[in-house]
């Protein structure tokens, strides 16, 4: 029965955490919105490359 509630509890967590780590890189790749034009396609590109590295990092830490 422990290890039923231990897994249970394992996924919860993982999910929250996901969660989490979603929203900071979503707020952390968000533009300004006082910024030029050129900034914005610039602060664009950086998120998608974090957002990138963020997947990859979380695809080799299930391993």
């Amino acid at each position: 029965m422990e290890r039923v509630i231990n897994m249970v509890i394992r996924q919860v967590v993982r999910q929250v955490v996901n969660r989490g780590m979603n929203a900071g890189i979503d707020k952390l790749t968000q533009g300004r919105a006082d910024a030029t034009p050129e900034q914005q396609a610039q602060a664009q590109q950086n998120g998608n490359r974090t957002k990138k590295a963020m997947q990859l990092i979380r695809r080799f830490g299930r391993f």
